[in-house]
């Protein structure tokens, strides 16, 4: 019996599409939307954000480092 037609192909990742930054990259690199609100609050609560994934970031990378050096 032959393999189903309905299983996909594996798609190659280009080298560009492998290092898009996606969500996170973009949380970053955000542009200034006017119809999203901005006050102190939010501007403070996403800078703590942008810090902890950078923190949380370094520590993930410094457990692998330290596992393979």
């Amino acid at each position: 019996m032959e393999k189903q037609s309905t299983t996909e192909e594996k798609k190659k990742l280009s080298i560009r599409e492998f290092f898009t930054l996606g969500e996170v990259g973009g949380y970053f690199f955000r542009r200034k939307d006017a119809s999203r609100p901005s006050n102190i609050n939010i501007r403070m609560m996403h800078g703590i954000n942008k810090i902890s994934i950078v923190v949380f970031l370094a520590g993930v990378l410094y457990l692998i480092l330290k596992r393979f050096i």
